[in-house]
């Protein structure tokens, strides 16, 4: 299945790219993109499960919205330590724990912890994070867990 899947996107990328339409180009484009799928499916891809990847697609779709607010209000906060007479920053390093299980899961909290204002991922692995927050108040949310939480939710069971 990734076989075909990976042959079919590489295929329908050549299309975009070359914008020949004649019957050699598009042989060769056929021949390129089942010679590339071939070397590199199981990397591109892997072992496609289409029933647990749509449920974890079902789960990030629904913890983009958290994540969408999450950021706003981050933005907020970053407006007031911006603003405020004394700027109260307090920039901390903080290290925690993971127990994410997937790369999908650890690159999804890395990513969402660079998305919000006042917060940088400096290291991630499977053994935990190194995050930069600009304030205390930013790296107490952070250690709460909240997130790290519900990227677990979205990684789920099927992994």
């Amino acid at each position: 299945m990734s076989f075909f899947l990976t042959a079919l996107i590489m295929f329908i990328f050549w299309i975009l790219l070359s914008g020949h339409f004649d019957f050699l180009m598009l042989s060769l484009g056929v021949v390129s993109s089942l010679l590339v799928a071939y070397w590199s499916h199981d990397l591109f891809i892997g072992k496609a499960d289409p029933v647990s990847g749509g449920r974890r697609v079902l789960r990030l779709v629904k913890y983009l919205p958290w994540l969408l607010g999450q950021i706003m209000l981050a933005n907020v906060n970053m407006v007031y330590l911006t603003l405020h007479p004394k700027m109260p920053i307090d920039p901390q390093i903080v290290r925690f724990s993971n127990d994410l299980k997937t790369g999908m899961g650890i690159a999804t909290l890395a990513n969402s912890i660079t998305l919000t204002p006042g917060t940088v991922t400096i290291e991630c692995g499977r053994e935990g994070f190194i995050v930069h927050a600009i304030s205390k108040n930013t790296a107490e949310s952070l250690l709460s867990g909240e997130m790290q939480a519900r990227v677990k939710e979205v990684e789920g069971n099927d992994v």
